[in-house]
């Protein structure tokens, strides 16, 4: 594993299936691959590799999906994020500097400078594959569990505004992505409305309509803190939890815009 040995955690789930196979690719076009590339993919042979990973176009069991969601780490959410974001970024048939370097920035941030280069060269090589979107997200709903699934959309969402909007292919691509994440709707339109301006966004971030009482407000909004505490992520580390932490202040501002408009 020596050509992933700047991500901080253990990689998973992910050392197989598309993403594994996604990510082998791009070590190999970087000419990182090693020696050892087996201990990456398997053992280099692809029939005995896909013996060996769990058929991602079918639902698991409920006790078998449990236990390996709880295997996901740190570098799992890294390269599943990698993969997504150059989806994104390609969405539109253009890659906007502005895009790129959000990208760069979020790593950075997330990560520190070093790997986040280091991330950066092998986003840029993952960029140049064409990427089955369906597969991607299919392993990424069975082996992730919920609360990083939308971490993930955030972010996606994030780098299509970068550019100062979100075109309407990348707002197709991201919706298709979280249906392909297995997200609600009601999920998908409150972190959507994180990233527009509107009268009703608040409403929208907290999952109700604008004929809710005070009441359904104050229920609505403690429902929401929960799901998107940082504590849920934290599993992922440090660094995701700090990162979680933008939704969560976008759900406390959208309940304080209806306390003050509603004057409760």
């Amino acid at each position: 594993m020596a050509g992933l040995k700047w991500i901080g955690a253990t990689l998973g789930w992910t050392l197989g299936g598309p993403i594994g196979a996604i990510i082998g690719l791009a070590l190999g076009s970087l000419g990182d691959a090693m020696a050892g590339k087996g201990n990456l993919l398997g053992d280099g042979n692809p029939n005995t590799q896909q013996r060996r990973q769990p058929n991602y176009r079918t639902k698991p069991n409920y006790r078998t999906q449990q236990q390996r969601r709880a295997q996901t780490t740190s570098g799992d959410f890294e390269v599943s994020l990698l993969i997504l974001a150059s989806v994104i970024i390609k969405a539109d048939g253009v890659q906007d500097q502005r895009e790129l370097d959000f990208v760069r920035s979020k790593f950075v941030e997330l990560y520190g400078k070093d790997r986040a280069n280091k991330a950066f060269k092998l986003f840029k090589s993952i960029s140049n594959q064409n990427v089955s979107t369906r597969d991607v997200c299919a392993q990424i709903q069975q082996m992730m569990d919920h609360a990083s699934r939308l971490q993930l959309l955030h972010f996606l969402f994030g780098i299509a505004k970068a550019d100062g909007m979100v075109t309407d292919d990348e707002e197709d691509q991201v919706q298709r992505i979280s249906n392909y994440l297995g997200i609600s709707s009601r999920d998908y339109s409150s972190i959507k409305a994180m990233f527009y301006n509107s009268s009703d966004n608040a409403y929208k971030i907290l999952e109700i309509d604008k004929t809710a009482t005070t009441d359904q407000i104050k229920k609505a909004y403690r429902k929401m803190a929960k799901k998107y505490h940082p504590d849920r992520v934290e599993h992922l580390g440090e660094e995701h939890r700090k990162g979680a932490e933008e939704k969560f202040k976008q759900v406390q501002k959208a309940y304080e815009f209806l306390q003050d408009e509603r004057r409760f």
